[in-house]
């Protein structure tokens, strides 16, 4: 049978992503995909799915979402968000994040706002229609997703259904994530900056300026100062989590959906291994930054990976209340010591 959730409420800033689309900065298609691909990764591993499966990135408030066709299908929730079911009478009981959960036929999942970006995955992903090899929505040039934008009312998001006799559900507990300033790695135009501007980015607080989207962010702080060769540069490119200066000597950071190249100078970038960080900022939040070698990159993502590994490793199978695992009873020891009785008349 067809399953599909319907848009009841589309919420803010909802869109469909996956791992993005690779492979195409040289005509001008931005990487897109998750700002937090170990959170997207993280919600599909509950979900069953495999990490790269397209899912809902959920930025400011989420959607309410309604099981319209179909008899039930599993969904997880990751990341610091609330949600609920509401069943048909209005009976509601809480989905609760870092879960997976059944949603059936009628039932509505209300998610409320965020404290960060969260994700919500479906048991085998979202079934969009892919473009250029990924399903991840570039809203700028209509890319991916439902229509190439964020979520609208009554839109129709295919999904595969599961048997109520498939309810084990998985449990986790929040995702690892590095804290302390954000690492970057200086340049690659650190030469066009005064002598002073790059211990300024390393030593002052910086805070997040509420001009901030799925391309970039705008911070605001102390000036960091060109030299006399000025902003300016001949474009070339860039990537997510460069740091370009424009005149203002006010610093952006690229993410996800920025450009392909760019035509001011660059005095560091975000190392990869913080970038899903960047993604939990909101305006206001203060940065700071640190320096790192190539050396220490490399061994921050290769850390990044081995938790994660960890992460996933410990995710717990239950079953859903009210029904009993007949096969784990069975080979479950639930009285020890005990080798022989009798039982006297």
């Amino acid at each position: 049978m067809t399953t599909h959730l319907e848009v009841i409420d589309a919420g803010l800033g909802v869109s469909i992503q996956d791992l993005g689309r690779p492979g195409y900065r040289a005509i001008g298609v931005p990487l897109s995909g998750a700002l937090d691909p170990l959170a997207l990764a993280a919600a599909n591993a509950l979900a069953g799915n495999g990490a790269a499966l397209p899912a809902l990135e959920i930025r400011f408030s989420g959607p309410t979402l309604m099981l319209a066709e179909g008899e039930a299908t599993r969904l997880a929730l990751m990341g610091a968000a609330t949600a609920e079911i509401i069943g048909p009478e209005g009976e509601k009981r809480l989905a609760e994040p870092q879960t997976s959960f059944l949603l059936r036929r009628g039932e509505k999942l209300k998610v409320g706002r965020t404290n960060g970006t969260a994700y919500l995955a479906v048991a085998g992903g979202f079934g969009v229609e892919r473009m250029l090899g990924s399903a991840a929505t570039y809203a700028r040039a209509g890319l991916g997703g439902i229509k190439g934008g964020v979520l609208s009312p009554k839109d129709q998001l295919p999904c595969n259904g599961v048997g109520e006799d498939e309810d084990a559900l998985h449990q986790s507990e929040a995702l690892p994530y590095a804290s302390g300033p954000l690492r970057v790695l200086p340049g690659p135009q650190e030469d066009q900056f005064t002598p002073e501007a790059l211990d300024v980015l390393l030593s002052a607080p910086f805070s997040l300026s509420p001009a901030m989207d799925r391309m970039g962010m705008r911070l605001e702080g102390a000036r960091l100062n060109h030299n006399d060769r000025g902003a300016d540069i001949l474009s070339d490119g860039v990537l997510p989590g460069a740091i370009q200066v424009p005149g203002d000597g006010q610093p952006i950071i690229l993410l996800a959906d920025g450009q392909t190249t760019g035509g001011y100078a660059k005095i560091a970038c975000v190392i990869s291994a913080d970038l899903p960080r960047l993604a939990h900022l909101r305006p206001g939040d203060t940065l700071r930054f640190a320096r790192v070698d190539r050396t220490q990159a490399a061994a921050a993502r290769r850390a990044q990976a081995e938790a994660f590994a960890r992460w996933k490793a410990g995710i717990e199978i239950w079953k859903a209340p009210g029904r009993i695992d007949i096969a784990r009873l069975y080979t479950t020891e639930l009285i020890t010591g005990v080798t022989a009785g009798y039982c006297p008349a």
